[in-house]
């Protein structure tokens, strides 16, 4: 997905207007994945960009072991990543600077998985 994306801390209200496009409810409040644009633009503190990465592989919620083959994957270059899990898809936020590298990796990962590749 284009773009820069941040974690921030949100009010239960949400945040007005600013698309939230993640969340997740936590004791200490709700975390909320927004632009890097919209964070700037309401003065809120995050210290992580990122930016995006969607798996096109579907993905169902009992499937075992694509977290694990991702996230090993990406270590092993140093590349550090959130999942969100979503219905469908798994999607990746790696470190903005680092899109790239994790892009090439996994692209990778993928022919290495897929033997008619």
């Amino acid at each position: 997905m284009p773009g820069s994306f941040v974690f921030v801390a949100a009010p239960d209200e949400g945040l007005g207007e600013v698309e939230l496009l993640a969340t997740v409810r936590e004791p200490e409040g709700v975390s909320a994945v927004i632009t890097e644009a919209d964070a700037e633009g309401l003065g809120l503190e995050y210290d992580f960009v990122a930016a995006w990465i969607t798996l096109r592989v579907y993905s169902a919620a009992a499937d075992v072991g694509l977290t694990a083959a991702v996230s090993t994957c990406l270590a092993a270059v140093g590349i550090s990543c959130n999942v969100i899990a979503g219905l469908r898809h798994d999607h990746l936020l790696v470190p903005a600077h680092r899109a790239d590298e994790a892009m090439a990796a996994l692209v990778a990962l993928s022919k290495s998985a897929d033997p008619a590749s």
